[in-house]
C-alpha cells in the first residue's frame, strides 16, 4: 500500500509543477502558492470528515502538534520558493534540483531512524540519483531562463528535506490523513501571512478565470499528493517512500513536454533515465 500511495504522490506532484507554472503566468508566486494551498487545506479536511479521522484529534499529543507545525512551517517555505524557481527557470530542471532532497534526505533517515536495509544498495542509488539530478541542472546553451531559477530551488530542496524528516516525526501514532490537515492549515496560514506582509492581497481581483481554474486544479493535485505521501511515510520507511515520490521528476518531466511545449533534450533524458534507476535501486 505504501508504494501504491507513494506512487500516487508522485503523478499528482508531476501535475502540480505543470498546473502551477500555468497559473503563475503574470501572478505572483506567493499568492498563487497561497490560493493553491488554501484549495489544497479544503480538501483535506473534507477527506479528514468523511474518513472518520476526526474523531482521532483528541489523541494528538504536544510533540505530535509541535512536530506537524514545524513540519507545515517547512512546507510553506519549501512551496513557496518552489514556485518563485518554476517562474524563474524550466519546470525539468528546477523539480530536479528540488529532488536532489532525496540524497540528504535519505542520509538523514539512515541517521535518525536505523533503515539501514540494503544500505549498499541504497548508496548506490543516491549517488546514481544525485548523478541524473545533476546531468539535469548542468548550465545549457540552449537554456534562455539563465540560472536565476537555481537559489529558490535550492532553498526549496533544503526545506523539503525538513518537511519530511519533522512529518515523520510527527506521525507517530497519528492518521496520516488528520496529520496532513493539520500541517495544510499551518502551511495556507504561513502563505497568506507572507502575501499580506507584502501586500499582495489586493492582487486577488486581477486574476482572471483561466489562472483561477489552473491554480484551482493545481491546488486539487497539491491535496492529493500530500495525502499520498503522509499515508505512504506513514506506513513505509522515508528511504523508500520518498524515492517514488521522487519520480514525479519524471512524471513532471512528460506533463512539460505534453502541456507547456519543454522539449526533452537528449542530456535530460540521460538524467532522468539515471534518476530513474537510482530509484529502482533505492527501492529494491
Amino acid at each position: 500500500m505504501w508504494l501504491v500511495l507513494a506512487l500516487g504522490s508522485a503523478i499528482f506532484a508531476g501535475l502540480v509543477s505543470v498546473l502551477g507554472k500555468r497559473g503563475l503566468v503574470g501572478v505572483s508566486s506567493n499568492l498563487g502558492t497561497a490560493i493553491r494551498s488554501l484549495v489544497a487545506l479544503g480538501l483535506s479536511w473534507v477527506l479528514v470528515f468523511v474518513s472518520g479521522s476526526i474523531s482521532s484529534l483528541g489523541s494528538l499529543n504536544i510533540q505530535n502538534l509541535l512536530f506537524l507545525l514545524l513540519s507545515g512551517l517547512a512546507t510553506g517555505a519549501s512551496w513557496l520558493l518552489y514556485f518563485r524557481a518554476i517562474q524563474l527557470g524550466r519546470v525539468t530542471q528546477v523539480v530536479a534540483v528540488d529532488r536532489t532532497s532525496l540524497l540528504v534526505t535519505g542520509l538523514l533517515a539512515i541517521l535518525f531512524f536505523g533503515e539501514t536495509n540494503n544500505l549498499v544498495l541504497k548508496v548506490a542509488g543516491l549517488v546514481v540519483v544525485l548523478i541524473g539530478t545533476w546531468v539535469l541542472i548542468a548550465p545549457d546553451r540552449q537554456a534562455k531562463s539563465g540560472f536565476a531559477w537555481f537559489f529558490p530551488a535550492l532553498g526549496s530542496m533544503l526545506f523539503a528535506v525538513a518537511t519530511t524528516i519533522l512529518a515523520k516525526f510527527g506521525l507517530a501514532g497519528v492518521d496520516s490523513t488528520l496529520a496532513t490537515a493539520i500541517r495544510t492549515l499551518v502551511v495556507v496560514a504561513f502563505a497568506f501571512g507572507i502575501v499580506w506582509s507584502r501586500g499582495e492581497l489586493s492582487l486577488v481581483k486581477e486574476l482572471n478565470r483561466t489562472k483561477l481554474w489552473f491554480l484551482l486544479f493545481s491546488g486539487l493535485a497539491t491535496g492529493a499528493s500530500w495525502l499520498s505521501f503522509f499515508g505512504a511515510l506513514k506506513l513505509g520507511e522515508v528511504s523508500q517512500v520518498l524515492p517514488v515520490d521522487k519520480l514525479s521528476i519524471l512524471f513532471a518531466a512528460g506533463f512539460a513536454y505534453l502541456f507547456l511545449g519543454e522539449r526533452i533534450r537528449f542530456r535530460e533524458a540521460i538524467g532522468l533515465a539515471l534518476a530513474l534507476l537510482g530509484t529502482l535501486l533505492l527501492i529494491w
